[in-house]
């Protein structure tokens, strides 16, 4: 129920290269800017994707997105 990539690249456009997902062998590198953004999709109901946008680090990654990770409902 995963049907696409789970991010891409952010620069000058919203959506840029790399794209990103389970068939991907792309190097994140220090200081790159990319979305995660994991969705499930479920036949004859709906689905939801939620996107971060992180910078990776030394060490791991910076989330950047300004909204609380837990949402009230």
């Amino acid at each position: 129920h995963f049907g696409h990539g789970l991010g891409h690249g952010v620069g000058l456009a919203v959506h840029e290269k790399p794209g990103f997902g389970k068939q991907s062998r792309m190097v994140l590198e220090e200081n790159m800017v990319v979305t995660v953004e994991p969705g499930i999709y479920l036949p004859g109901f709906g689905g939801v994707r939620l996107e971060n946008m992180v910078r990776v680090t030394a060490t791991g990654c910076e989330v950047l997105t300004g909204t609380d990770r837990f949402y009230p409902w």
